[in-house]
């Protein structure tokens, strides 16, 4: 009997890749960037923009992928708790901690170092009260969530009389918002945010290592794939839910000082204007490979995620005259979440998921 011919069975190119990029979320990412890339900059090789999308200008867009990637990473944390887990209150979280940090280090005069603490100590308190009333009371998180919105919203509202505090040592801080030289090879190429280096890649490298080389990780993966084997495991599930909200309550109040060095003052609405923090960072998670239904999602792809949609928004901003721009990175951001959503959908039906 002849043995079967292995190349027979062995799956056409076409489907190996399409595989691959639709299991792989990495994959599909970093190709999607390089396309989103590609096009923009042909579109500035024929003039159809209106400034250049050249290295420098997709450097310095990258100020805006550090408040949007530490939230992403902040709802990773909490989708990958399972039971509907989300927290649409970040956006609030910053606004309130944003304002507490203005009166400490704007008014009170603390040490920069101080302030910082103090502020993320805040956010994760904050976001602990998300945590106890989902994780120990048993409300939905949606429903949590939306009115700790609502209550954080209003108390920055009222912390200060509407207004915003923008002393001098608060517009000082914008310096740490300034693009950078980097060392050695800084001459050879663009100069980056300060705070991609200060705040978003620390903030990486310690989630990364949260998520992958801790017994907390491992139980929060756990959790979200089945609670109920979880406990039976011996897992705390009430706990190891509780803490994955305060963790994202802490890269809230780490983002609150981001912005008020971002805008140059602390402002009570910085996280909720417009349409808010707590969605683009949804979609990031989303787009990322995060299952909405828990126990699945990497690092790796909230931020590439995050790439996608910084450079998708600052190449719309040049494709329209005026504020026109702003208005379709709201449609783009609302085809994104979708086109995401399906992907996610089509993933788990037919392959049972993204890695």
């Amino acid at each position: 009997m002849k043995p079967a011919d292995s190349g027979a069975t062995r799956e056409p190119l076409g489907t190996r890749i399409l595989r691959a990029l639709l299991t792989q979320r990495v994959v599909l990412l970093a190709v999607l960037i390089v396309v989103v890339v590609a096009v923009l900059m042909i579109m500035d090789a024929n003039d159809y923009l209106t400034a250049p999308y050249d290295p420098d200008y997709m450097a310095s867009s990258l100020i805006n992928a550090v408040p949007l990637a530490i939230l992403g990473l902040a709802e990773l944390v909490v989708i990958l708790s399972g039971r509907g887990g989300i927290d649409l209150s970040v956006g609030a979280i910053v606004s309130l901690a944003g304002m507490v940090f203005g009166f400490a280090y704007g008014e009170w005069n603390w040490p920069f170092w101080l302030a910082l603490v103090v502020t993320v100590v805040v956010g994760g308190v904050l976001g602990a009260v998300n945590g106890f009333l989902v994780s120990y009371i048993g409300f939905p998180a949606l429903i949590t969530t939306l009115a700790t919105y609502y209550a954080y919203k209003s108390l920055a509202v009222v912390i200060n009389n509407q207004e915003p505090i923008s002393t001098e040592p608060i517009q000082n801080l914008f310096s740490i918002t300034r693009s950078v030289e980097l060392p050695v090879i800084g001459h050879d190429i663009p100069n980056f945010p300060l705070g991609i280096f200060t705040f978003l890649l620390p903030t990486v490298v310690v989630i990364w290592l949260l998520l992958a080389r801790t017994t907390y990780g491992r139980r929060l993966f756990a959790i979200g794939t089945n609670d109920v084997a979880a406990q039976w495991s011996g897992i705390a599930v009430r706990d190891t839910r509780f803490k994955a909200y305060t963790i994202s309550g802490l890269l809230s109040g780490l983002v609150a000082v981001v912005t008020v060095a971002q805008f140059a003052s602390a402002r009570p609405d910085a996280g909720v204007t417009g349409n808010g923090m707590a969605l683009p960072a949804i979609t990031i998670a989303v787009l990322g490979g995060v299952a909405i239904t828990g126990g699945i999602g990497r690092v790796s792809g909230v931020v590439l995620a995050t790439l996608l949609i910084v450079w998708l928004n600052a190449g719309i901003l040049l494709a329209f005259e005026g504020n026109e721009g702003s208005q379709f990175q709201l449609l783009a951001l609302g085809a994104v979440l979708v086109f995401a959503a399906l992907l996610n959908g089509l993933t788990n039906r037919r392959y049972g998921g993204t890695r």
